[in-house]
């Protein structure tokens, strides 16, 4: 800034706002300088408190040259007293566009963006300003404060999403419009809740006597509005089981029971050879399986499954997913 013009915005500064005065009367008006004069009268009036005066200026500044940094943090500034957030972001915005980044108004704009619930980009703000200085005092601050706001709204948010899914898994497939064939299908095979039926595969309920491709097709598509499909629990157990966890689904009860040979139950000789065809040896391995597993066996039936359960029940045990 010429030596004149920096001499007026000193004499701004330190509220000699009458020699500030003088010094832009007597100073001729150039092609060169045009914009930085408009500038320093509006400054002044905002020193004068002539706050809507300043901003006029400001905005005829902005006409000379729209990319006047301080004219838009000024403007910005203005607007954000006033409460107008609207136009104090897009003229903060306007002025960080163009490198080296004015660093007062990438902070202002960041307590902006958080106001306004605009947590990440409030954060890039203070990353722009700390990748500059490390040690900015302020934005450090800012920066922490905001990091810790940011994980306490994703806790609430997650916290919030897994209590609607667990709504949603509980609701009972009754309060849902389904032929009477389905329902009657669903209840026999045990299957009574939205979360039931993400734990059986088409091929599962297509296997179950009376259950067609009617059914099934009226099933997914009650499935599908819920952004859900037949399996899902199924294939993210799989996706856990790939990232090292127990390859069979989590069961509950006492380990010296769960670890039980399955031919210490008094079942019938059609329920053993079933439960032979699927490979369970144990009682742990039983309880792993859902009802509609079981139904989908061939020549195994709701007999062998109340015997099943019967036999489970006596042992304080129940099959996957069970409601009793």
């Amino acid at each position: 800034m010429p030596a004149t013009l920096a001499k007026i915005a000193d004499s701004i500064d330190n509220d000699s706002l009458e020699d500030a005065a003088k010094l832009l009367d007597e100073t001729p008006q150039t092609p060169e300088n045009r914009a930085e004069l408009a500038f320093l009268a509006g400054y002044l009036k905002e020193r004068a408190r002539d706050i809507h005066g300043a901003m006029e200026t400001y905005e005829s500044v902005l006409e000379m040259d729209q990319d006047h940094t301080e004219a838009l943090f000024r403007l910005a500034f203005l607007c954000d007293l006033r409460g107008d957030d609207e136009k104090a972001i897009e003229y903060y915005e306007r002025c960080i566009a163009e490198p080296p980044a004015h660093v007062n108004a990438l902070i202002n704009l960041s307590l902006l963006y958080e106001e306004n619930k605009r947590l990440r980009e409030a954060q890039d703000c203070l990353t722009r300003v700390l990748d500059e200085n490390a040690n900015h005092t302020r934005a450090r601050l800012f920066d922490k404060h905001l990091e810790s706001t940011i994980n306490m709204v994703y806790d609430d948010e997650a916290s919030m999403r897994s209590r609607e899914r667990d709504v949603l898994f509980d609701t009972p497939v009754t309060e849902f419009e389904l032929s009477v064939r389905s329902r009657n299908c669903l209840k026999q095979m045990g299957l009574h809740t939205v979360g039931d039926l993400l734990r059986v595969t088409e091929s599962e309920l297509l296997n179950y006597k009376n259950f067609g491709e009617t059914s099934l097709n009226e099933i997914k598509a009650l499935l599908t509005q819920k952004g859900l499909r037949l399996g899902q629990a199924m294939e993210e157990s799989l996706t856990t089981d790939a990232e090292g966890t127990d390859t069979l689904p989590s069961v509950v009860g006492d380990p010296a029971v769960l670890g039980r040979p399955v031919s210490e139950l008094e079942l019938s000789v059609r329920s053993r050879r079933c439960l032979q065809r699927l490979g369970i040896t144990t009682l742990e391995e039983l309880v792993s399986r859902s009802e509609a597993e079981l139904l989908a066996i061939k020549n195994f039936g709701l007999t062998s499954l109340n015997e099943i359960r019967r036999q489970l029940k006596e042992r304080g045990l129940s099959l996957r997913g069970s409601h009793h």
